[in-house]
């Protein structure tokens, strides 16, 4: 099955049924598809934090939303994630790009791309250590989204679902 079927296909088998976030071209095969089927109601957000309060909106209506971002959109939308998804125990999974992995990439992604996993360590709360993050691997799909799932529903928190280059960049 090919990679963005397959994402897709887990998304959805974990419940997930709202969907919004900014594009980026390492997710250019799941926005493709979400822009090519409106079945799946994905509502494009001009900024990442307006993104991660849609999907707060939603949640509260008895949604569980997924946002898309590039990593560079984390640094937009911290207060979005703190101020209201931490706060408010919203759990809402980012789908974010790892742009600037391994000092790979355009100069302006490689201070995102080093110090991502601890930007979602350092989120802390009281008891709360950290935001719970899950790199994508192309050989389990299926598991890392049931994976993340669990977390954030369990904690009730906002969680990451890292996806390096390579895996959803293309529309199949």
């Amino acid at each position: 099955m090919p990679k963005t079927t397959e994402f897709l296909a887990a998304l959805k088998a974990n419940g997930y049924d709202y969907f919004t976030g900014v594009p980026c071209s390492l997710l250019k095969g799941v926005i493709r598809r979400f822009d090519e089927e409106p079945e799946w109601g994905y509502i494009s957000a001009v900024r990442e934090d307006s993104a991660m309060g849609m999907a707060a909106g939603a949640a509260m209506g008895g949604r569980l939303p997924a946002v898309f971002m590039q990593n560079s959109g984390l640094g937009v939308c911290l207060n979005a994630i703190v101020s209201l998804n931490v706060i408010y125990e919203i759990p809402t999974l980012i789908v974010v790009s790892w742009r600037g992995k391994d000092g790979i990439d355009a100069p302006e992604h490689l201070v995102m791309g080093e110090i991502m996993t601890d930007y979602f360590d350092g989120i802390t709360l009281g008891e709360m250590k950290g935001l719970p993050w899950q790199i994508l691997s192309a050989d389990s799909i299926e598991d890392d989204v049931a994976t993340i799932t669990k977390k954030i529903t369990e904690r009730r928190v906002p969680g990451a679902l890292i996806v390096p280059k390579g895996i959803l960049d293309a529309s199949s």
